[in-house]
C-alpha cells in the first residue's frame, strides 16, 4: 500500500504536518506539494486550529528536490521545466502566506528546497546538530524556492554568496547565530520545542495574528512610510474587533484573555492582503 506523502495529527489546537518520504530523506514531490497545499487550506478554514508545525519523518526535515526527477527534466522544453518548478514555488508561497502561524521543526537535513521550505515558515526550531545547506552549486544548479530571498533577510551579501557558492553545510547552531532559528533544541527535541512554541501562539487572537504575520513579512522590504501606513490600517481595523474587546477587557480585569470562542468559522474577506 502506497504511503501518503504527508502525515497529519493534532496536538490540541496545533496541527502537525509531517513530510512522509523517509526512504529519500523526505525529498520533495508534486504529491507532497498538493497534500501540503490542501492541508494548509483546511487548517485556515478550521477554527479549532490555532497554529501549524511542519516537520519530517525518519529523522530528516527535507533533502530538497529529487535529483533523479530533476535529471529527467533536461529533455523537456524550457516552458515545461518552468511549469514544473512553479509547483515548488506555489507551495513556498502557500506556506509563507498561510494566515495561521507555521513553525518548522528541523532535525537532520534541510537541504536545497528543503532549506527554502523551512525558511518559508514563520518561525524555525532546529536541533543543534541539524544540517542546512544551499547545495545546488555542487550539482551544477542554481538556487530556487526562494532560498536566496529568505537568506538575504538575515545575512550580508558576502555571507549569502559564500553559502551559495560553496554549498557548505551549516549546523543548526550556526544558523541560530545568524538569526534564522528561533529555538535551538537538543538532538531529537526539535519537534517537542516547536509544539510548545506552537501551543503558545495557538491560544492567541486569530485575526490579529494574521495581520501581525503580514506586517512582519513586509517589514524588511517596506520603507518606514509604507510600514507606518500598513500598521495604521491594521490597527484601526483591529480596534473594532471582538478580539481587541476581549484582550483589552482581560488586561483591565487582570484575567487571562480567552480568544478561542472568537475564532471565525467563515472565510475571511482578505483583510490582511496588501
Amino acid at each position: 500500500m502506497e504511503q501518503p506523502p504527508l502525515l497529519q495529527r493534532r496536538e490540541g489546537a496545533v496541527l502537525v504536518l509531517s513530510n512522509n518520504n523517509p526512504a529519500a530523506r523526505n525529498a520533495l514531490s508534486p504529491a507532497f506539494y498538493a497534500a501540503l497545499t490542501e492541508a494548509l487550506a483546511q487548517a485556515e478554514a478550521d477554527p479549532t486550529v490555532g497554529a501549524i508545525v511542519l516537520t519530517g519523518e525518519g529523522g530528516h526535515f527535507c533533502a530538497g528536490g529529487d535529483l533523479r526527477q530533476l535529471a529527467k527534466r533536461r529533455e523537456l522544453p524550457i516552458e515545461e521545466r518552468r511549469a514544473k518548478l512553479e509547483g515548488l514555488h506555489d507551495v513556498i508561497r502557500t506556506v509563507r502566506d498561510c494566515r495561521k502561524p507555521v513553525i518548522a521543526a528541523v532535525e537532520g537535513a534541510a537541504a536545497g528546497a528543503g532549506l527554502s521550505l523551512a525558511l518559508a515558515c514563520d518561525m524555525l526550531v532546529a536541533a543543534k546538530n541539524a544540517v542546512f545547506s544551499v547545495a545546488y552549486v555542487k550539482v551544477g544548479l542554481t538556487p530556487d524556492g526562494g532560498a536566496t530571498a529568505f537568506l538575504a533577510e538575515f545575512v550580508s551579501r558576502q555571507v549569502l554568496t559564500e553559502l551559495c557558492l560553496t554549498g557548505e553545510r551549516i549546523a543548526g547552531e550556526r544558523l541560530h547565530a545568524l538569526g534564522a532559528v528561533n529555538r535551538l533544541a537538543e538532538p531529537g527535541q526539535a519537534l517537542a520545542q516547536a509544539l510548545a512554541l506552537a501551543a503558545q501562539v495557538a491560544a492567541g487572537p486569530e485575526r490579529a495574528m494574521a495581520r501581525i504575520k503580514t506586517l512582519c513579512r513586509h517589514a524588511h522590504a517596506n520603507t518606514l512610510e509604507d510600514q507606518l501606513d500598513m500598521e495604521a490600517r491594521f490597527m484601526v481595523q483591529s480596534q473594532e474587533t471582538e478580539e481587541s474587546r476581549e484582550g483589552m477587557g482581560a488586561f483591565l480585569e487582570k484575567r487571562p484573555a480567552d480568544f478561542a470562542p472568537l475564532r471565525q468559522r467563515e472565510p475571511w474577506q482578505g483583510d490582511t492582503n496588501t
